[in-house]
């Protein structure tokens, strides 16, 4: 297999890893407030944190930032925790803003999602100084990965509220309540 395969199905693999269900927990949390009609504004989404997951994925691979990776791996789980509490404040369903608050937590949470796998990719990539290709196949893939979760979130949504009828507020307020008590016990595990 090519690089660019290789890389690119690492982060796929990633992102939708059922071990590191962190991630998931994270794309559902962000997502559950959209239904499919908003597929553009959950691109929006998705890219803001790939954008930000890439960022310091390469800052770090590159040897420019570096952070206690017992420190990343319980903020992880906090970043999760406060977005599926914003959920609670969402109380219409339609969005005004053109760049809502959500993308923004998106793009920055992604940015300490990017610094969790970086030890591990930094160890797969060696002392390779030309790493342009290996990083870009990795977020293409981590990109392919979370449309994959997206969509499945997606699906979901629509069934609980086309062919089961559940309120929509008290579906995203069920579910937010479900990532964060996830999210709560993967940051008392992991407490440095």
């Amino acid at each position: 297999m090519n690089d660019f395969g290789l890389y690119f199905t690492l982060g796929r693999q990633h992102i939708a890893d059922w071990q590191g269900i962190d991630h998931i927990l994270f794309i559902m949390a962000l997502c559950l407030r959209y239904q499919i009609a908003d597929w553009q504004k959950i691109l929006v989404l998705v890219t803001a944190f790939t954008i930000g997951h890439s960022i310091t994925l390469a800052l770090s691979v590159l040897n420019i930032v570096h952070f206690s990776s017992k420190w990343i791996e319980f903020i992880i789980p906090i970043t999760i925790l406060i977005t599926a509490v914003s959920n609670i404040f969402v109380k219409k369903f339609v969005f005004k803003s053109k760049l809502p608050l959500i993308y923004f937590l998106a793009l920055f949470f992604g940015l300490i999602h990017g610094l969790g796998f970086s030890n591990y990719l930094k160890s797969l990539l060696g002392k390779d100084s030309n790493i342009v290709v290996q990083l870009f196949a990795f977020n293409i893939g981590l990109e392919a990965g979370q449309l994959m979760i997206v969509s499945g979130i997606m699906l979901l949504s629509f069934m609980v509220d086309n062919l089961f009828k559940v309120n929509r507020r008290e579906y995203i307020l069920y579910c937010s309540g479900g990532v964060f008590a996830l999210a709560t016990q993967m940051a008392l595990q992991r407490w440095p």
